[in-house]
């Protein structure tokens, strides 16, 4: 008998030490935040393969987390997904199908196919995992701040432009964080208590990024992180945090989720702002 009443539970549980845990674990703990379903599925073996390390780390993270075995922890994981599905879901389903087709590396079709399944992977991930009361609170934040400072290096690039222009496009004043000749933490000297920071970044996290969210926290309590993780480091700095599981194929990673949430959360906004346009006196 396990002391975790569900998945979630020892989720928080998780998220709560991770910063405990020496690198090996904190190597699992991640893979298991990020792969729940894995764990309910593959041998030990697989688990611990895709962690980058053995089968005796997944036994000592187990018990370091009050279980008996290793097998133990999996079958909290097992008797949820079934509990809750009956069968592994579509997304899994297409997982597994894809580990076992033979890619045509010479087929652009083929491309085509792989790419929007992924791509239709990561939005039915994103539609179960986001916290309404967590979009209300985001578009609300946005709604009551002066100025939204927007940033996003490297792959978040393109959520963090998407979002300042479509900002723009509603009159709402804000600011992309570009680092254009170096001056990044420039375009931020203004922030205040009333302003709002939207910061994006994935694994690998940006250290720019992570710098400049921590001198943020020092001015506005006022952040909403999209990221990847719940304990992604940008995730702890944040009033409000969405994790998003974008699916990869072939090495690259989709946007698909991520952009999609960025339009939520534009329209959202305009929405409100339209409703409370007509509801003043």
């Amino acid at each position: 008998m396990t002391k975790y009443s569900s998945v979630e539970e020892f989720r928080q549980e998780i998220i709560r030490k991770h910063e405990t845990l020496s690198k090996r674990l904190k190597q699992v703990s991640r893979y298991i935040l990020d792969h729940p379903n894995d764990l309910a599925i593959e041998t030990l073996a697989v688990v611990a393969e895709r962690c980058g390390g053995q089968a005796s780390t997944i036994v000592r993270f187990a018990k370091a987390f009050g279980f008996n075995s290793a097998r133990q922890m999996q079958r909290l994981f097992r008797d949820e997904l079934i509990s809750g599905a009956g069968n592994l879901d579509y997304n899994e389903r297409i997982k597994h199908a894809n580990d076992k087709t033979q890619l045509d590396n010479n087929d652009p079709f083929h491309l085509l196919v792989e790419f929007t399944e992924s791509n239709k992977q990561s939005l039915e991930n994103l539609k179960a995992n986001i916290n309404r009361a967590d979009l209300d609170k985001a578009i609300n934040m946005i709604t009551k701040a002066n100025t939204i400072y927007i940033i996003g290096f490297r792959r978040s690039f393109p959520v963090a432009t998407y979002l300042a222009y479509a900002l723009q496009e509603t009159n709402k004043r804000c600011i992309l964080i570009d680092s254009v000749g170096g001056l990044a933490k420039g375009q931020t000297v203004g922030i205040t208590s009333d302003d709002l920071m939207i910061a994006i970044s994935y694994r690998h996290y940006t250290p720019e990024t992570l710098d400049l969210v921590s001198e943020a926290t020092e001015h506005t309590d006022n952040i909403i992180a999209i990221t990847d993780s719940p304990i992604s480091p940008i995730a702890t700095l944040a009033t409000v945090s969405f994790e998003i599981n974008e699916t990869e194929v072939r090495q690259f990673r989709s946007l698909s989720a991520s952009l999609c949430l960025a339009q939520v959360l534009v329209i959202g906004y305009a929405y409100q702002k339209e409703n409370s346009t007509s509801e003043a006196p």
